[in-house]
């Protein structure tokens, strides 16, 4: 493996389990996450969630929740930075790399004048041409291909899988060629290239609509995968990304695109491999990722009022693991509960599992557990999709458990 990135730097060490010295780490304190805020469904910091009725036929992407007085709007709206959906926040990310990269090109399904089947991608072939914002067939495995060849020339694509599930038609491109062509060539190519799109369990989309493929590419070698759950890493690992040497996955939650936050004026980009302290704790280290944060958030809240200090990280990069911060929070709380939408049989909380033992096994005062989506076709009906997914309630049992 040491080869296939060979004058690529620290950023290419993409083995999840690397061995390391857990001795040397130390624990660095970090503040806590912001709230957040979406269109339809507003979530918390603390976890807690509030439905919020809207409009079926309408969707004002630029809309800011009603304040309760104006004295609270006047002070939100002094706040430093801007208020951007977590899609907004994507396309923002894409649209400044564009600007600053004429290297820089995309293509997918619908992607162009249409926008995006999440309007991702909306106002930018109007911006930068047809060329640049290229429309493709419906052939998964075609545009795939022609990405990574044109990364091989140069350019820096993004490529949009109009759902996830569909890039499985890509899987040969994708390993083959994206992830060994580095490698196969001798270090004469580099595949500078972005694969993102929806997925995830959504709202009744069925089976094949709500595949989570962290899974599927995670063995693939010369692949970077990561996760983004906030509009602000959002935006910050899209731009990463892109600007990255290595080919790049991009999981984005079908459920967490309209998720509101606000995120800095001035330009930023965030770490590829570096997981984010959402709550600091000290009984027991809760893992999780996309759209499980929000799970763990809620019952954190829970937790926090039977008595518990939960810290909670989102892990972000799901290849490699950010191994430096887990280790310090392990050596600090000596128990780990995973909270994932993956699939529990190969999934990433089982190569989480694994790395943990394998580096932190001595500090560990209790079994590892770990909360993943049952492994079954997910369900259209609605009752059904739900019990396939783990669960606030879930989560803080399986704390209780840790902690007796």
């Amino acid at each position: 493996m040491a080869s296939i990135f060979q004058g690529l730097g620290a950023a290419t060490v993409l083995t999840p389990t690397n061995s390391i010295d857990s001795k040397k780490f130390h624990v660095s304190p970090r503040r806590s996450c912001s709230e957040r805020k979406a269109r339809f469904l507003v979530v918390r910091s603390d976890g807690s969630l509030n439905m919020r009725a809207h409009r079926a036929n309408k969707l004002i992407t630029n809309a800011v929740a009603t304040k309760p007085d104006g004295s609270v709007a006047s002070t939100s709206s002094s706040k430093p930075g801007h208020e951007l959906l977590l899609f907004e926040a994507l396309r923002e990310g894409l649209e400044e790399e564009m600007d600053r990269d004429p290297s820089v090109c995309v293509m997918g399904e619908d992607v162009g004048h249409y926008g995006g089947s999440y309007k991702v991608t909306r106002g930018l072939a109007e911006k930068f041409g047809d060329l640049r914002v290229l429309d493709t067939p419906i052939a998964e495995n075609s545009f795939t291909g022609m990405g990574i060849g044109a990364a091989m020339t140069g350019l820096r694509p993004v490529i949009e899988g109009m759902n996830m599930g569909f890039l499985l038609l890509a899987f040969n491109q994708i390993s083959n060629n994206c992830g060994m062509l580095h490698y196969t060539s001798g270090g004469q190519f580099t595949i500078p290239v972005v694969i993102r799109g929806p997925g995830g369990v959504g709202r009744q989309l069925g089976a094949e609509h709500s595949q989570r493929l962290e899974s599927y590419f995670q063995s693939i070698p010369g692949i970077q995968m990561v996760a983004c759950s906030t509009p602000y890493n959002a935006k910050g690992l899209m731009k990463a990304a892109i600007r990255s040497e290595n080919p790049v996955i991009l999981f984005e939650h079908v459920l967490l695109y309209n998720l509101k936050e606000r995120i800095p004026d001035e330009e930023y980009i965030c770490n590829l491999e570096e997981a984010e302290m959402v709550r600091p704790g000290e009984h027991v280290t809760i893992l999780t990722y996309s759209r499980m944060r929000y799970h763990v958030m809620q019952a954190a809240k829970t937790l926090v009022n039977k008595g518990y200090d939960p810290e909670v990280i989102d892990i972000r990069s799901l290849k490699p693991f950010d191994l430096h911060t887990i280790g310090n929070s392990v050596k600090k709380t000596h128990r780990v509960l995973i909270v994932e939408e993956c699939m529990r049989t190969g999934g990433i909380g089982a190569s989480l599992t694994a790395a943990i033992t394998e580096n932190f096994h001595d500090y560990l005062d209790a079994p590892i557990l770990c909360l993943s989506s049952q492994d079954v076709p997910t369900p259209y009906a609605g009752t059904l999709e739900e019990w396939t997914v783990v669960q606030p309630a879930q989560i803080v049992t399986a704390v209780e458990q840790l902690c007796r």
